[in-house]
């Protein structure tokens, strides 16, 4: 007979204890989407930093001092900006997410110069970071790149 009672008692009990929990649920669940729209929203944000589309092409710097005051030498990953972008150095030492727009390949590249021959978006990457994009024998390819 308590056999009888547990088993034509327990979808009642189960019952009561979904109404119950629904209601937790649907709390969490609401809070859940408002946790993925505002991380949406952040990303958007963060996500829609100024991108440049323009080209670069290489030289080496052979460890002369920098127009940012510093020597860099051919294999680090500097970049030089034309002075419309260069700013008087107001841009020395920021980071740059170089990407090559021909094969996706990507280089972090410290602002280190200033290209006074470059016009535009054109940008002047020394022959390391260069060679993290394509081979120098390319000579100029078209580049995105962003501050980071």
């Amino acid at each position: 007979m308590y056999k009888r009672l547990v088993w034509y008692m327990c979808p009642l009990f189960i019952q009561q204890l979904r109404s119950r929990f629904s209601v937790y649920h649907r709390k969490d669940m609401f809070s859940l989407r408002q946790a993925i729209v505002t991380a949406f929203l952040m990303g958007t944000s963060i996500a829609s930093a100024e991108a440049w589309y323009g080209t670069a092409t290489w030289y080496q710097p052979s460890g002369r001092d920098s127009a940012c005051g510093a020597p860099s030498q051919n294999s680090d990953l500097v970049v030089a900006l034309p002075p419309s972008l260069y700013a008087n150095g107001a841009n020395c030492w920021k980071h740059l997410g170089i990407i090559n727009s021909d094969n996706g390949a990507w280089v972090d590249a410290v602002v280190a110069d200033l290209c006074p021959d470059c016009e535009g978006n054109h940008i002047d990457l020394s022959s390391g970071a260069f060679s993290k994009l394509g081979t120098l024998a390319t000579g100029v390819i078209d580049v995105t790149w962003y501050y980071e």
